[in-house]
């Protein structure tokens, strides 16, 4: 405790004046982190990264570093804070995969908005898993340490520029980033006030063996392939027997759980072609919907929902792929495995085995890297508020695995305590973290222009952190290709939107949340 005191004693004192010049922060000395620039970049003058929407950002304060918590550690971060009409918040901003750079637009959303921000790159560069052979401290700081140290490094850099702290800390974030976002509800429950976990990898392991179970399931047998021919088949005849069950046929599954499609229904009756499917795909077809078991028929993860299969953000890229080992399951279960399990780069996916692999991963990685403690009871003690959300379309993650963790936090603190602080929003026809054919933009991820709580997931959380009322519904929109938008409400899970039977089906205020 006394050398807890003096280190924060020592840390006030080499802290500049209150309201210092941005370029004094480079003299700035907090424990085991270096400053490596200060600067004011005024008005439309940041351009790394080449995105247009960067010429409207307003003058603020950016401040780069490096943090090395231990000798092995180099985690580098960037704070952003305007120079002009901060509205006294701060909000941390996560990564997507592996990490390994930071996320500038992120940084550009949340300043746009008046927000003082920061990212990392968790400590290491490049978007694969190849910085962890050798460096176990490394896998710690991508797994949970990164973040925190930049939430705290980015806090004391705040004060120092504005002379004051935040009066309030967010974290939103999506896939990998809503993992980090339920790490720091659960490992440091003292960072943020409010947290938004988009579709969290945070059963991350498990994850790692349901990818390596899609890719043997399509690969293991050349002709267990399914082309992007045949997902566009098997989409259609899910949508035919299931899209009108929720009182809308509009291509959307409201909850693809009520689907009860049969792939049996497109076997190929004579010669195979692109119509139906081979005996050998429709078990690889049932393999994904159901998701991996043990050989004792114990769940291992849960499989992906029909209704997703096509898109740009469908089973295309993600699951199938291109072709036979060209997709982002494939690249993310050989990278982990290889670099994070074995130390082998020439493990093989095709060599999976499902009790071992899924043994393995859990023993070596579990405790660093999975995101699935249910017990928030700290976060919610100290006025802490969780919004998740997950597109039901998502075929990066599978929708239900956020259910499990949600369902798993009700289970352990009670139904009465979880609800007062923690919400979920299943998106329909959403995609992973974004796009789909159903309404899917709400206020989340890069942010736009401000609209308001009913509209926006980000001002949602606000207002409820402070002091305002819980989220009950918030309305998605979509553009529509006359040019008018779709709406719809996302209830509260485990609510659902319910046509009430007469006005149009693209706008939200037709429908209602029931049970």
């Amino acid at each position: 405790m006394k050398a807890r005191l003096l280190s924060l004693l020592m840390l006030a004192l080499t802290m500049p004046a209150a309201g210092a010049t941005c370029e004094s922060l480079k003299e700035l000395k907090l424990p085991d982190t270096k400053i490596l620039t200060a600067q004011t970049v005024p008005a439309g003058g940041f351009t790394q990264g080449g995105s247009a929407s960067f010429a409207s950002l307003p003058a603020f304060c950016r401040v780069t570093g490096s943090i090395s918590p231990t000798p092995d550690s180099d985690i580098r971060f960037e704070v952003w804070m305007p120079s002009d009409g901060w509205n006294g918040r701060f909000h941390g901003v996560g990564n997507g995969g592996f990490a390994g750079s930071i996320s500038y637009p992120g940084l550009a959303g949340a300043l746009a908005r008046g927000y003082a921000t920061a990212s990392t790159d968790t400590g290491h560069s490049g978007g694969n898993a190849m910085f962890a052979p050798g460096h176990p401290e490394k896998v710690v700081d991508y797994g949970h340490r990164a973040i925190h140290e930049m939430t705290g490094k980015a806090k004391a850099v705040i004060r120092a520029f504005y002379g004051d702290g935040p009066k309030y800390s967010y974290f939103s974030s999506c896939s990998n980033g809503g993992r980090q976002a339920l790490m720091e509800a659960q490992r440091y429950p003292g960072d943020y006030d409010g947290i938004i976990a988009g579709a969290p990898a945070n059963y991350f392991t498990r994850i790692l063996s349901g990818f390596a179970w899609n890719m043997q399931a399509t690969m293991a047998d050349p002709e267990s392939y399914i082309s992007a021919a045949k997902l566009k088949v098997i989409e259609s005849a899910v949508v035919a027997a299931c899209d009108a069950k929720d009182g809308v046929a509009d291509g959307v599954l409201d909850d693809p759980r009520q689907c009860k499609f049969d792939p049996e229904v497109l076997r190929c009756r004579e010669a195979a072609n692109d119509d139906c499917l081979t005996d050998k795909q429709i078990t690889a077809l049932k393999k994904i919907y159901a998701g991996p078991r043990d050989s004792k028929g114990r769940q291992i993860t849960a499989g992906f929902e029909p209704g997703g299969e096509t898109g740009p953000g469908g089973w295309g890229g993600w699951i199938t792929g291109t072709a036979p080992g060209k997709s982002q399951q494939h690249f993310f279960s050989t990278q982990a495995f290889s670099n994070m399990v074995y130390n082998n780069p020439a493990w093989d996916v095709k060599s999976f085995r499902v009790d071992e692999e899924s043994r393995l991963a859990d023993e070596r990685l579990a405790g660093v890297l999975n995101a699935t403690d249910p017990d928030l009871s700290a976060f919610r003690a100290r006025g802490g508020r969780l919004i998740l959300y997950h597109g039901w379309n998502d075929a990066a993650l599978p929708a239900r695995n956020t259910i499990d963790y949600y369902n798993s936090v009700i289970a352990r603190l009670g139904a009465r305590h979880a609800g007062s602080f923690m919400r979920l929003f299943m998106v329909p026809g959403m995609q992973h973290c974004a796009g789909g054919p159903g309404p899917n933009s709400f206020g989340v991820m890069v942010m736009g222009p401000k609209t308001d709580p009913e509209h926006d997931l980000t001002l949602a959380l606000e207002r409820w952190v402070e002091g305002g009322p819980a989220p009950e519904q918030i309305i998605a929109s979509r553009p529509l290709p006359n040019g008018a938008k779709r709406t719809r409400p996302l209830c509260s899970y485990p609510k659902v939107a319910r046509y009430k039977g007469t006005g149009s089906t693209d706008d939200a205020a037709n429908f209602t949340c029931q049970r």
